[in-house]
C-alpha cells in the first residue's frame, strides 16, 4: 500500500498497485501483498537487472569493437589524450594512481627520421633512361642590335617524367636446319632453348609480370586480360591460369628449399588469415594461409591448409628448433610440449585486448600506459646490437614487467571474468611466463607484428581476387607469396627475380637449387642479371 498525492484534486487518498513481473523462468508474478514476497521480488529483479545490465554492457563493448573496425582506423595507435582522460578518471576514483605514467602515443617501435627542411623538387632518379630535346634559338633572334651574331653562353636544362605503357615484343627464334644435299638424309636443328614452362606462349617476362601483377599488385585476371585487350593482345583468363599454375609448378623446387632453409633457423614468427576456397564438389570452405618469418635471415615462407586445425603448423615445423613467436592459438601447445620449440608471446596481442576494454572500462587506461612503456625500450633500442638491446631491456624493460606483473594481479581480483577487461586480463595471465622471454635475447623481438604485416597482402588481395579458386590454387598462391615476399624482403624487385629465375631453373643443378631462392640468387646471380 503506497500513498500518493492526486494532483487534479488535491487530495491524498491510498493507493494499492498490483506488481506484474516476468522472471527468469517465466512465472508471472501478480498483485504482491506481503513483505516478504516484495523482498524476494525485488531481490529477483535486482538479480535479473544486474544481469541485463552486464548482458547490454558486453553487447555495446562487441558493437563499439565492431564499429571501430567497420568504420574507425585500422592502427591500433592510442590518442595521447585519451588514455590521459582516462587516468584522470582513475585518479577520482578509490584506489587512486599515485604513480605517474610516462605517455607514448605509438605502439610500435620506429627509427626515428630526422625532419630536414625542403630544399625544392627532389632530383629525378639516375637510372632512368633520358632522351634529350634540344631546342635552339631562331636565326633572327642571334642577330644583336648592334649587328654582330650572338655566341652561344651556356644552357638551361630542365627535366620531365614521362611515362611509356608497357609494351608486348614478339620475340621470334629461328632454329636452322642443316641436311645432306646429296643422300637427304642426316637432318639436323639447332636445340630449341630451355623454357621454364614448355610450349608456352608467353616469354619468362611476360610470366613475371602476370606473376607480379596478380599476387603483389593484387590485380585480378580477368583485369589482367582486360589490360591486356587494350593493348590489341587477346588472352583469356583460363589461358592466364594456367601459365600461373605452370610457373609454381616450375618453380616448387625453390620453395621446398626456402622451406628447408626457414625451418633451419633458431627463430621464427607466425600468423594465419584465413581464406575462402571453392569445393569441387559445390560451395566453399574457409581454408587457411599461414606464414612463417625469419626475421633474422630475411626470408618467409606461406603455407595453405584446408582447416585451421593443429596439422598444419606441425607439419611445415616439424624439424623446427629453436624459438616460436606466435599467438595463444591452442594449435601450436603440442610443438611447444616436445621441448624443442620455446614459445614466446606477442605483447601487441596482449595489448590489443587492453585497447579494445579501454572503450568501456577506463582500468585498461593503466595497463595500456604500462605495456607503452615497454615499447618505449624497444623504441630506443631499435638500433643498437642484439646485445646492447638485451642489456637495455634487463635494465629497463625488466622494472617495467613487474609494475605489469603488479596491475594485472590487482584486477585479477576485482575485474569480471567475463567482461571485456576480464579477457584481456585472463589472456595476460595465460601468456605471462612467454610474454617475458623477449628480455632474455635481444635477438627476439617484442611482438609478431612483422609476421602480421606479411599477411598484408594476402588481405589487400583478398578484396580484389576474393577467393581461390581450389585448394591446389590456394598452394600455389603460398608458394609465389613466398618467393615475392622474401624478395621484398632484402629489397631486390620481383619482376626482375622471376624473369631470370624462370630462364634458369630448368637447367640449373639440383644440388644448387640454394642458388636461385630470393636470398641466394641475390648473391649470385643479381650483378650478372642486371648486366
Amino acid at each position: 500500500m503506497v500513498r500518493a498525492r492526486d494532483l487534479t484534486r488535491g487530495v491524498v487518498r491510498p493507493i494499492t498497485f498490483a506488481y506484474s513481473a516476468r522472471v527468469a523462468d517465466d512465472r508471472v508474478v501478480t498483485d504482491v501483498e506481503d513483505l516478504a514476497t516484495a523482498r524476494a521480488l525485488i531481490t529477483t529483479l535486482r538479480d535479473e537487472l544486474t544481469k541485463a545490465q552486464r548482458e547490454n554492457a558486453s553487447l555495446r563493448h562487441q558493437l563499439d569493437v565492431l564499429c571501430q573496425r567497420l568504420f574507425g582506423k585500422k592502427s591500433e595507435r592510442v590518442d595521447p589524450r585519451q588514455l590521459q582522460l582516462a587516468l584522470e578518471q582513475l585518479a577520482n576514483e578509490p584506489g587512486p594512481v599515485t604513480e605517474p605514467i610516462e605517455m607514448d602515443s605509438g605502439d610500435t617501435p620506429v627509427r626515428e627520421h630526422e625532419r630536414r627542411r625542403s630544399t625544392g623538387r627532389r632530383p629525378l632518379p639516375a637510372h632512368l633512361p633520358r632522351r634529350r630535346v634540344e631546342i635552339d634559338v631562331p636565326d633572327a633572334d642571334r642577330r644583336c642590335r648592334c649587328g654582330h651574331v650572338k655566341t652561344r653562353m651556356g644552357k638551361s636544362i630542365a627535366e620531365k617524367l614521362e611515362y611509356e605503357p608497357a609494351s608486348f615484343v614478339v620475340i621470334e627464334t629461328v632454329r636452322a636446319k642443316y641436311a645432306c644435299p646429296h643422300c637427304h638424309e642426316g637432318v639436323v636443328e639447332a636445340p630449341a632453348p630451355p623454357q621454364a614452362v614448355e610450349k608456352a606462349l608467353a616469354g619468362e617476362g611476360l610470366l613475371a609480370h602476370v606473376v607480379v601483377s596478380k599476387y603483389l599488385d593484387h590485380l585480378p585476371l580477368h583485369r589482367l586480360t582486360g589490360i591486356f585487350a587494350r593493348h590489341g593482345v587477346a588472352l583469356s583468363r583460363s589461358t592466364l591460369c594456367d601459365w600461373v599454375a605452370e610457373v609454381a609448378m616450375a618453380l616448387a623446387p625453390i620453395g621446398e628449399q626456402l622451406r628447408r632453409e626457414i625451418t633451419a633457423a633458431t627463430y621464427l614468427q607466425t600468423d594465419d588469415t584465413p581464406v575462402t576456397v571453392l569445393d569441387e564438389r559445390g560451395g566453399s570452405y574457409k581454408g587457411r594461409l599461414w606464414t612463417y618469418l625469419d626475421p633474422l635471415g630475411q626470408q618467409v615462407v606461406f603455407d595453405a591448409t584446408p582447416t585451421h586445425e593443429r596439422d598444419g603448423p606441425e607439419t611445415v615445423l616439424a624439424a623446427f628448433q629453436g624459438a616460436l613467436q606466435a599467438d595463444a592459438y591452442s594449435g601450436y601447445d603440442g610443438l611447444y610440449r616436445t621441448g624443442r620449440i620455446l614459445e614466446i608471446g606477442c605483447w601487441a596481442h596482449a595489448r590489443r585486448r587492453f585497447v579494445e576494454a579501454l572503450m568501456s572500462d577506463a582500468q585498461a587506461a593503466l595497463m595500456v600506459a604500462r605495456i607503452q612503456q615497454l615499447y618505449q625500450v624497444e623504441h630506443a633500442g631499435a638500433d643498437l646490437d642484439p646485445q646492447a638491446r638485451g642489456a637495455l631491456r634487463r635494465d629497463q624493460s625488466v622494472p617495467v614487467l613487474a609494475q605489469i606483473d603488479a596491475v594485472r594481479q590487482d584486477l585479477a581480483r576485482t575485474v569480471l571474468p567475463k567482461s571485456p577487461l576480464g579477457d584481456a586480463v585472463r589472456y595476460l595471465t595465460n601468456q605471462w611466463t612467454a610474454l617475458q622471454r623477449f628480455v632474455d635475447d635481444g635477438r627476439l623481438a617484442i611482438d609478431n607484428n612483422r609476421a602480421e604485416n606479411q599477411l598484408r597482402v594476402v588481405a589487400v588481395g583478398r578484396k580484389n581476387w576474393l577467393f581461390a579458386g581450389s585448394f591446389e590454387g590456394a598452394r600455389r598462391a603460398a608458394l609465389l607469396y613466398s618467393l615475392v615476399q622474401s624478395c621484398k624482403l632484402i629489397d631486390i624487385p620481383p619482376f626482375d627475380y622471376l624473369k631470370d629465375v624462370l630462364l634458369r631453373v630448368v637447367t640449373h643443378p639440383q644440388r644448387l637449387i640454394g642458388q636461385l631462392t630470393p636470398k641466394g640468387w641475390a648473391s649470385t646471380f643479381r650483378r650478372e642479371a642486371a648486366a
